[in-house]
């Protein structure tokens, strides 16, 4: 079993090796890291942990809490794919996509992202109207449209699943939404159990915007 642990650590030398080493000795085998942000002298990384069968993931969260100065902020099982998948790989991807080129996007964000779903929404017709979901990831929700009190979606931001525009199912599942403008449409990302920082949403909005010049060469932006 694999999990993705979000851990918030002293940003100097040898506090990921000392997590990594707690980890080890709690049985976890780390499969990637990512570092996702760095400040005010803190580092948060996402680890991605596989476990034996006869563990708990709260051996995990014990382990990596007992290194001085480092909180878990999240823990959740993880059926990803680990690979060097990157935003230039999703950029070519894309540059030689035709009709399914919005889906490969979203496809690709959920992957970079380690999210549950993402969904490539059309501005609505009339403000305060829904707006018709025109792509969506393999896993996304199947609705054909969604309220959008919240439009525009700039600046780019994270969204709070407990307002009365999202599903039910969003909030039960404890999903964390951001949202970031792709030219005139909008991405709507969710994931379960991992708050999206602010470094991640402006990383997300530089890639939806370079995604915007490929998929929509001859519309505004």
């Amino acid at each position: 079993m694999s999990f993705l642990i979000r851990v918030v650590l002293p940003d100097r030398p040898g506090a990921l090796g000392a997590v990594a080493s707690a980890l080890g000795h709690a049985g976890g085998d780390i499969l990637s890291v990512d570092i996702v942000e760095r400040s005010g002298g803190q580092a948060t990384d996402d680890l991605v942990v596989e476990l034996p069968s006869d563990k708990l993931a709260d051996s995990l969260v014990t382990a990596a809490a007992s290194v001085p100065g480092v909180r878990v902020e999240s823990i959740r099982p993880y059926a990803g794919v680990i690979d060097p998948f990157r935003e230039l790989e999703l950029l070519e991807k894309l540059a030689i996509s035709t009709d399914d080129a919005p889906s490969v996007l979203a496809d690709g964000v959920c992957r970079l992202f380690r999210s549950g779903w993402a969904l490539v929404l059309q501005a609505p017709e009339v403000e305060g109207g829904p707006s018709r979901v025109i792509a969506r990831s393999s896993a996304a929700p199947e609705i054909d449209t969604l309220p959008t009190p919240w439009w525009p979606p700039t600046p780019s931001r994270a969204l709070d699943a407990d307002e009365d525009w999202a599903p039910s199912a969003w909030t039960n599942l404890g999903t964390e939404l951001a949202v970031v403008p792709l030219g005139t449409k909008a991405i709507l990302v969710g994931r379960p159990a991992l708050r999206w920082l602010a470094s991640e949403i402006i990383r997300l909005s530089h890639l939806a915007s370079i995604g915007a010049t490929v998929l929509y060469p001859n519309h505004p932006s």
